[in-house]
């Protein structure tokens, strides 16, 4: 995966964010520069790359966010945008009118939403996301991140079947930044959190949603009937954690947000994606060298000596080992 930062501006303050550390270092209001834009399209089709991840902050703040989204499906990749779905009502004509037509198999909208319990409504967010959802819903699907072990899906699944989405959820685990600042899902709290997400197993199958799930999960957690209904449903789970590959509006490069300050280079020292990835796959093997994995067992757990199972994420081993030391 390749995250491309359009800009370090936000529309949200979400209690988990893993970014808004990393967006504080940033200068205020900094936009990805077109001539960056055309250097990273470049710079992945050299490596065979062709999927590409618009992010931010929220990227549709950009001025020449539809431009940059037409640029990359006419050189051919595949686009993932990372939204709020909180436009303004200009930018939301302007994904009407310019993007209204775009392949539906070359471009997905990953809506990451919140619970409005949780984090109730402001300035009209919600309206503002439906009605993004009613113009742009056949391109989009929705994600949701796992702070706390008692969270509802049940508004998700509202928005699935009112605005006949993508019948994927995306579903992370709210990762801790190197300061532990945000809010996010402690170790011991994940089993719990797994148990819960089975307890929504009839409304996946109801409305026929696979569920995805990002990194941070580890495998010994899932009972086998767990495993069972994900990959039914058409979920590919996966427990590995490798580098996600962020590129920030100045052009450095880092693993992840929550791993912004280990390994962060210019984009410039490397000549093709493969070098980035090698170097932060490094990176993320001198972090797991003290600690295999979040828990005590990880050291002698098969799935992870067969490579099946990473151990949890290298964020959250990171946080463990500095606790310790």
């Amino acid at each position: 995966m390749v995250n491309i930062l359009l800009t370090d501006k936000c529309v949200r303050q979400c209690p988990y964010c893993f970014a808004g550390r990393e967006m504080a270092r940033s200068a205020a209001g900094e936009f990805l520069a077109w001539e960056n834009v055309v250097y990273l399209a470049d710079f992945l089709q050299h490596s065979g790359h062709r999927r590409v991840s618009l992010i931010g902050g929220e990227p549709t703040l950009h001025p020449e966010f539809a431009d940059i989204v037409l640029y990359f499906l006419a050189r051919a990749f595949e686009v993932t945008v990372f939204t709020s779905g909180i436009l303004s009502d200009a930018r939301l004509g302007e994904v009407e009118k310019y993007l209204g037509e775009a392949p539906v198999n070359r471009l997905t909208y990953v809506c990451n939403v919140n619970d409005p319990i949780e984090t109730p409504d402001t300035d009209g967010a919600d309206e503002r996301l439906g009605r993004f959802l009613a113009i742009a819903g056949r391109w989009s699907m929705l994600g949701f991140n796992i702070y706390r072990d008692d969270f509802s899906l049940g508004f998700a699944f509202d928005l699935i079947a009112r605005h006949d989405l993508k019948r994927t959820l995306r579903l992370g685990i709210a990762h801790p930044t190197a300061d532990g600042a945000n809010a996010f899902l402690p170790v011991d709290r994940i089993g719990p959190a797994i148990a819960r997400l089975a307890g929504f197993k009839a409304d996946f199958e109801r409305l026929a949603v696979a569920p995805s799930l990002d990194c941070g999960f580890p495998l010994c957690r899932f009972s086998d009937a767990d495993l069972g209904w994900l990959v039914r449903l058409g979920g590919r789970p996966s427990f590995i954690c490798r580098p996600a590959i962020d590129i920030t509006p100045d052009m450095q490069v880092y693993s992840c947000f929550p791993l912004a300050t280990h390994g962060r280079a210019s984009l410039f020292a490397f000549n093709s994606l493969q070098e980035v990835t090698a170097h932060f796959a490094a990176e993320h093997t001198r972090i797991r060298a003290g600690r295999p994995g979040i828990f005590d067992d990880c050291a002698s757990c098969e799935s992870r000596s067969r490579g099946v199972c990473a151990g949890g994420a290298s964020c959250q081993i990171t946080l463990m080992a500095e606790a310790a030391s």
